[in-house]
């Protein structure tokens, strides 16, 4: 491989490693928030859990996705991102 396909991996790399710290600070500050409503939510006798929400949430990531991912990988995803929200202490 010629060292500029090796210069231009490693910037293709460096940009993911600073989209992955991006993501993982956005996951963090989406589970202080998903905390934040489970209070409200325990103080107001809600149950914890609604099914419709979670399906809204896969509508609109569905709506927004331009791809080259699938929609149905995206849910995948977030059925793994909503499932950990769930289980915060």
């Amino acid at each position: 491989m010629s060292d500029d396909a090796m210069r231009q991996i490693e910037e293709l790399r460096k940009q993911i490693d600073d989209i992955d710290r991006e993501i993982v600070r956005k996951l963090n500050t989406r589970a202080e928030l998903a905390l934040k409503i489970r209070v409200f939510k325990a103080q107001s006798d809600l149950p914890l859990y609604d099914p419709g929400r979670e399906e809204n949430i896969f509508q609109k990531i569905t709506t927004a996705n331009n791809g080259p991912l699938y929609d149905d990988d995206l849910r995948g995803i977030y059925e793994t991102i909503l499932h950990t929200m769930k289980s915060l202490d």
